[in-house]
């Protein structure tokens, strides 16, 4: 019997017409000898929407038609129709395993994983805290830094102390060179570079319209590389790609309009023992983040041969350019082979779950076989 498998896309964040690409993607990928395929599409004002065809998805056919959206309009779903069509008897009893590919807010930030672990359903991808710490940067380089992981030095800034945080404090700590940025966000959205007083206000200004917290970020001279990881308790890393950006950075332009924006190199053009070094970097983040499931690791590599990871993305883009299924490709796994691996990882790990004891009723049993040690357990478990 074929496993039903849900793709949400969509959501209310900056990114949503990105992940529309990437459901397309994954649905056209999808092996249909072992799955069935359903689409729920999150419009921007939040309601939920169970798709007949892939054609009501309305995502542009190529990443260069794509346009983003400042998040200061939007159209406010209705939440009657959220909790109705993400209800018990409406939804969760068809599925068997969900792919979340809504990127950003409500979708990658934890939000999303906790839904649907309320529900009790399998799902791809990072549990709630590694998709909270994934996607909050400042949570996550102080995390790194706490693990012995390097990475660029940044000041966070939140909305209530953003006077203080002026242009000559910044360059007096971080150089007259900055990169701000929300602290939660993705695809470059609000991101810029400064290097003056005049661009630094501009560029903080920008990066308050997405979040009440912002990073501003040493601007590093360094390589852009990126590898993928996949898997649990025994991850893999991939063969490393480089983003050679033609412009100023990699911006969301340079990603996803621009078809000349960046350039893509897979795999990277460097030493061996710098790139396992990387890998086993980009292994040592993925766990100290609590990641699950499949991300992104996104490093600098400087001149000098330092290794700085930039950021993690549990939730990583698979458009037609996006690097982690191309960086999968490079190393030997098809996209199909890529997205079923996924799938039952999702599965394998849900199941894992269930071993665990979450309450403890002497008056009621749990009828999912014996626990790690042997013993019936006795317990009931969500």
């Amino acid at each position: 019997m074929k496993l039903n498998v849900a793709i949400i896309c969509g959501g209310r964040s900056t990114e949503h017409d990105v992940s529309l690409l990437s459901a397309k993607n994954i649905y056209d990928a999808i092996d249909r000898d072992k799955f069935e395929v359903s689409i729920i599409k999150i419009d921007e004002g939040g309601a939920w929407h169970a798709l007949s065809s892939i054609d009501q998805l309305a995502s542009p056919g190529r990443p260069q038609e794509i346009q983003t959206s400042d998040g200061r309009s939007r159209a406010r779903g209705d939440r009657h129709n959220v909790l109705a069509t993400a209800s018990r008897p409406a939804f969760a009893e068809r599925v068997d395993v969900v792919f979340p590919i809504v990127h950003g807010a409500f979708g990658e930030d934890g939000c999303l994983q906790g839904f649907l672990k309320m529900l009790d359903i399998p799902f791809v991808g990072a549990d709630v805290l590694g998709s909270a710490v994934g996607m909050d940067k400042d949570v996550m380089k102080r995390l790194l830094q706490q693990g012995g992981v390097p990475t660029p030095r940044w000041l966070a800034i939140h909305r209530k102390h953003r006077a203080e945080a002026s242009y000559e404090n910044v360059v007096g700590l971080l150089g007259r060179s900055v990169f701000v940025k929300p602290a939660n966000g993705g695809s470059s959205v609000g991101i810029a570079k400064a290097t003056s007083e005049m661009e630094y206000i501009r560029a903080v200004e920008e990066a308050f319209l997405f979040d009440d917290k912002i990073l501003v970020e040493e601007a590093v001279v360094a390589r852009e590389l990126e590898c993928s990881v996949i898997g649990g308790e025994h991850p893999r890393a991939s063969v490393l790609g480089e983003v050679i950006p033609t412009g100023g950075f990699y911006s969301y332009q340079a990603k996803y309009i621009d078809e000349k924006g960046a350039i893509l190199a897979i795999p990277a053009d460097i030493p061996q023992e710098t790139a396992a070094l990387i890998r086993e970097t980009a292994l040592k983040a993925y766990e100290i983040l609590c990641c699950s499931g499949f991300a992104r690791i996104d490093f600098f590599l400087t001149e000098c041969g330092d290794v700085l990871v930039n950021e993690i993305n549990t939730l990583p883009g698979f458009t037609s350019s996006s690097m982690y299924p191309r960086l999968w490709e490079a190393t030997g796994v098809s996209y199909p082979s890529l997205v079923t691996q996924l799938i039952e990882g999702a599965l394998q790990r849900h199941l894992a779950k269930k071993r665990l004891r979450y309450s403890y009723h002497h008056s009621q049993t749990a009828n999912l076989g014996e626990d790690v040690n042997g013993n019936d357990p006795q317990v009931g478990l969500l």
